[in-house]
């Protein structure tokens, strides 16, 4: 959520009982300003936290030009000072789903170690090996921000556009959703690069507006039922959970272009998600 309107923002998520106190909310306020300085973004988002067992982790998101594409995560301690996150590779995304298993520690130099049997060579000539990988905590932090964002990040339709030269940006002339369509989940989107576009039909894409619906719709989401709406404060505010992701929660307030997500969990998947539903 923007750093611009957080005080606003928290109270409109706040419903599933995870939230700041007045202290956190006042040291982001300050630290985020000059996070956007220091680093030259154009925007700030609060992302979230991260609990940990000795240490929780506050997590920033600062983005350039390109919304989609140029976006840099940073986490703290204490919401004043910053730590900038690696960027998630795929090979760093494997490693730490093979070796990094349970809560979140809260120290960024722990490691976790995974012993692996790999079998090297085909046929008779093959041999067995024991393989030790390590990942520190850092990774595992970076990696888990990135799939929660590639996975549940959510946007309103229209609030995003795609220029001509091909980078996302905000659309300035959105004023929000109307109170029925805020109330369907086919009008809010991923944001994220779109892997079922390519995949519908040309009559399909024909109704489809390429500067505005070039992204995936949470309604063809597998498995079916992975996503809560609910209009809360007398359908004053859109509410959208994550049944994948729990901690998850997007808001947007219809008729205005407010709107914004917010993680605040255990950093873990819930697997168990296709037998819950």
């Amino acid at each position: 959520m923007d750093s611009n309107s957080l005080y606003y923002s928290l109270d409109l998520v706040a419903g599933n009982g995870c939230t700041l106190n007045v202290e956190q909310r006042t040291a982001l306020q300050t630290s985020l300003v000059i996070l956007k300085k220091n680093y030259k973004f154009q925007r700030v988002l609060f992302w979230g936290k991260i609990f940990g067992l000795k240490e929780d982790y506050f997590i920033a998101q600062g983005r350039g030009e390109d919304e989609m594409k140029d976006k840099k995560n940073l986490y703290s301690f204490n919401c004043m000072d910053w730590f900038l996150l690696p960027p998630a590779t795929q090979s760093m995304i494997e490693e730490v789903s093979r070796a990094a298993k349970g809560r979140f520690i809260g120290d960024p130099s722990y490691v976790y170690e995974h012993l692996e049997i790999q079998r090297q060579g085909e046929g008779d000539e093959a041999v067995e090996e024991e393989v030790l990988i390590k990942v520190n905590e850092e990774k595992r932090l970076s990696a888990t921000v990135h799939q929660i964002d590639e996975e549940v990040s959510v946007v309103p339709r229209s609030a995003f556009i795609r220029n001509p030269h091909g980078l996302v940006q905000i659309n300035r002339s959105f004023g929000g959703l109307s109170h029925s369509d805020a109330g369907k989940l086919d009008n809010f989107f991923h944001f994220t690069e779109s892997k079922n576009l390519k995949k519908k039909s040309i009559l399909e894409m024909a109704d489809l507006n390429p500067a505005i619906d070039f992204l995936d719709v949470l309604s063809d989401d597998i498995p079916k039922g992975s996503w809560s709406l609910q209009l809360e404060c007398a359908s004053k505010v859109c509410v959208i959970r994550s049944l994948l992701w729990l901690g998850l929660t997007f808001y947007h307030v219809p008729m205005t272009p407010q709107h914004g997500y917010i993680y605040i969990g255990d950093g873990t998947k819930n697997l168990d998600l296709p037998f819950m539903l």
